[in-house]
């Protein structure tokens, strides 16, 4: 089955729009300038026929392609995420693409210490022949998810252009502040009206991801007591140092994101700020087994009442929110789900690899809004940094498989 793919001028068209999600931002999005992109997407959508395609309030594009059988099947939704990592800029993307990489060093031309090694990057092994898109050096490339999101207009173009290719009603998802865990914070689900889904937002070529972590927050808060510095002694309590004290007594060789892999779980404190008076720890906390989450909780709780036995004078708190649970705990309730992408993924004839994410998605949190949603993958590598890059054949061989697969839904009884 031949298609001519349109992926790699879409993604290079959407990369060098700046997206960058903003952490502090009491907006949402938290950057209005994701809008330019969703703008952008409904637009081509439009375009393309499908004439429901809108953008809300929010910044969620959302867009329908018609069933083109004659008995119903499930609705089948597509996400990506709009918005680029803050951990690294993303303004100015200049795109480059290395035609049919042989293996050597790409040097990025716009700060040549910046070099995207195959020593460095084993992946790079696997993809000689490729055509690999990096930035220019000063930025992020932002395939993460901008790969997700070429690959949807691409996979939605092509079945436009194939009434040959049988699938149920399919729904076009692009959210805003996925990297900062906002993802789908407004999301109207009863205006998605889909049953199931997929979020394209994976890293190597036939990777699916139906774990996740279960992750929370804890925010740990003291109230210091104050004194002039000159007449101090036997009075003053520095909230900073108590924090301090706090943070030194955390394992050294354990129990954090440096330290950990696989299935290991972690505590990482991700802020700390104080001031004579009032200091603050904010953390994370991770782990694919939602129990073992619960009894990092409590073990860094022990460690900070510990802490705060040399204080007894002082105010303080230890708060947990919530932020997503493994989406395991949903998808295995519903095998087929994910069964379905790895036959699609054998039809196209890739490697397929069942994987875990240490991290989040949107599919996370879809899952427990009723959506059960695994993540495929798009080829995006070294994420969040200046030496991300991606596979034209890669993002190619992902809506090959996304055909495959609303094929395989067609066929859903």
């Amino acid at each position: 089955m031949k298609f001519n793919h349109t992926i790699e001028e879409r993604f290079l068209r959407y990369v060098q729009i700046d997206t960058t999600a903003e952490p502090g931002s009491t907006t949402f999005p938290s950057s209005l300038k994701q809008k330019d992109l969703g703008k952008l997407l409904v637009e081509e959508l439009l375009n393309l026929g499908l004439s429901d395609a809108e953008m809300d309030e929010y910044g969620y594009v959302f867009a329908t392609l018609p069933s083109n059988i004659d008995h119903k099947v499930p609705t089948i939704c597509f996400c990506s995420h709009m918005d680029t990592a803050p951990d690294c800029s993303g303004t100015n993307v200049k795109p480059i693409v290395h035609r049919n990489y042989q293996g050597q060093d790409i040097v990025l031309p716009d700060d040549t210490t910046e070099v995207l090694k195959m020593s460095n990057h084993p992946y790079l092994r696997k993809k000689i022949g490729d055509d690999i898109i990096t930035a220019s050096g000063h930025t992020l490339l932002g395939a993460d998810d901008k790969a997700g999101v070429a690959i949807i207009m691409d996979f939605v173009a092509q079945l436009v252009n194939r009434k040959d290719i049988p699938h149920g009603d399919i729904r076009v998802l692009f959210t805003p502040d996925e990297e900062i865990g906002r993802g789908v914070d407004f999301l109207d689900m009863k205006k998605l009206k889909a049953d199931y889904g997929y979020t394209l937002d994976g890293g190597p070529l036939g990777s699916i991801e139906n774990e996740s972590f279960s992750a929370d927050s804890v925010t740990v808060e003291v109230d210091g007591i104050s004194s002039h510095p000159g007449y101090a002694k036997g009075k003053m309590v520095n909230a900073s140092k108590v924090i301090c004290d706090f943070i030194a007594a955390l394992p050294k060789n354990e129990w954090s994101p440096e330290t950990t892999e696989k299935r290991e779980g972690f505590v990482h404190p991700v802020s700390v700020t104080g001031e004579l008076e009032r200091a603050k720890a904010q953390f994370i906390v991770r782990d694919h087994d939602t129990q073992k989450m619960y009894q990092h909780e409590e073990r860094l709780k022990g460690i900070w009442e510990e802490t705060l036995k040399n204080y007894p004078e002082l105010k303080s708190s230890f708060t947990v929110k919530e932020q997503y649970r493994n989406m395991r705990e949903v998808l295995d309730t519903v095998p087929f789900v994910t069964d379905y992408a790895i036959q699609a993924m054998n039809k196209v004839g890739l490697p397929v690899k069942l994987d875990l994410i240490r991290g989040g998605t949107d599919g996370s949190r879809l899952s427990f809004m009723g959506l059960p949603c695994p993540n495929i993958f798009t080829g995006e590598m070294a994420i969040h940094s200046r030496l991300e890059y991606v596979s034209i054949q890669d993002m190619e061989k992902a809506v090959l498989t996304m055909i495959e697969l609303v094929q395989i839904w067609s066929k859903h009884k």
